[in-house]
């Protein structure tokens, strides 16, 4: 039995939505099981729910796909939609699977999917992501999850808050969080990212980590509340 790939699709025309989730069940390859109109109404599902391909229309009313990617907190393979050209360069910042520009034919759209990494490919991915390895100072230093705090953003770099020492790397926030476990790690303020094993306290909008106080964006706060135990 061939192994499908789970899927939401972002599309706020009902047309394009139906043309695509026909698509999507005539390749017998994916298993859509959302479908949304707008971004906000994918977050709060996406929050909660892994999926393996996102199929994401850019262009929208309200937020755009884009701010959609910028708020998820994992990485599923993504492929966007839409009826102009001018975000390819925006797409390929993304590192999306594959731009497919509306209308496109059923023989266009399975290019697109065996574009997508393998189910197999992707679990693997996840298993080996229990550390990373930063370029600083001309040389590799290997952190493992657990010791990360927290990563601040200071401009065309990051730094890593560990307990003991503090790491400076040329890399942005954007980057980091499609190459950073998303099971331990959570974007919650354009400018910081945090490991959702370290918060001592919650208070409004200000995580406490160790000694640091970490603002919370209102775009986080959903995303990061759904992350949380309550008892």
């Amino acid at each position: 039995m061939v192994m499908k790939f789970t899927a939401v699709i972002v599309e706020d025309l009902s047309v394009a939505a139906d043309v695509l989730h026909k698509y999507c069940i005539k390749s017998g390859k994916i298993n859509v099981v959302q479908l949304f109109k707008s971004t906000e109404e994918a977050i709060p599902f996406l929050s909660e729910n892994a999926v393996d391909v996102l199929f994401l229309d850019i262009e929208m009313p309200g937020a755009n796909g884009f701010s959609l990617l910028d708020q998820m907190q994992y990485q599923p393979q993504v492929i966007l939609t839409t009826s102009k050209t001018e975000y390819a360069f925006d797409a390929f910042e993304y590192s999306v699977v594959d731009f497919l520009r509306k209308p496109f034919s059923y023989q266009r759209f399975t290019q697109s999917l065996d574009k997508l990494k393998p189910l197999n490919e992707k679990k693997e991915e996840v298993e080996e992501m229990s550390h990373v390895f930063i370029k600083s100072d001309g040389k590799l230093i290997r952190l493992n999850n657990d010791d990360i705090l927290y990563i601040e953003s200071m401009g065309d770099y990051v730094k890593f808050i560990t307990n003991d020492k503090k790491i400076i790397s040329h890399n942005t926030i954007k980057a980091l969080t499609e190459k950073i476990n998303p099971d331990v790690f959570c974007k919650v303020h354009r400018s910081y990212i945090i490991n959702m094993n370290k918060i001592s306290d919650i208070r409004d909008n200000t995580l406490y980590i160790a000694n640091a106080k970490i603002p919370v964006s209102k775009a986080n706060r959903s995303t990061v509340m759904s992350r949380i135990k309550i008892v």
